[in-house]
């Protein structure tokens, strides 16, 4: 019985110091791999964009949708030259879309300034840069 005692004892302390034991993992992947790594590192770092809020002004489609734009986006920067406007054209809709805001807070107290020219503007998340001005600086 002692035997036996001492057998497993003893097995049973080799299979415990095997599985402490560190190892080490190789990988072999395809160089292609890394290829696509390092091109969508360099692409994260080329798009300075994130998600934030802009204020839509104007959105139209039509033959003259782009020159009515180049009107409005010239009206608004005469109006509010510290804000900067964004002319984009989605499929089919030219749209003018203005300022950079972290959060719907400065967005809406932008608004408030904006709308009482522009009466169809309205908050919207969007794609924005990092903001140039701040906006609560100056409170009036």
């Amino acid at each position: 019985m002692k035997r036996i005692l001492c057998l497993i004892i003893f097995v049973a302390s080799v299979s415990f110091g095997f599985a402490q034991s560190r190892g080490s993992l190789h990988v072999d992947q395809d160089s292609r791999i890394e290829n696509l790594i390092a091109k969508q590192r360099s692409l994260y770092k080329v798009d300075s964009s994130y998600n934030g809020y802009r204020i839509h002004i104007f959105m139209e489609i039509g033959n003259e949708a782009l020159d009515h734009a180049k009107a409005v986006k010239a009206q608004f920067e005469r109006a509010f030259p510290d804000i900067p406007i964004y002319l984009t054209y989605v499929e089919p809709h030219f749209r003018l879309r203005a300022g950079d805001f972290r959060n719907r807070v400065e967005a809406e107290k932008c608004l408030r300034q904006i709308k009482p020219r522009f009466k169809e503007a309205f908050v919207t998340q969007d794609k924005i840069f990092k903001p140039k001005i701040d906006m609560n600086k100056n409170e009036e």
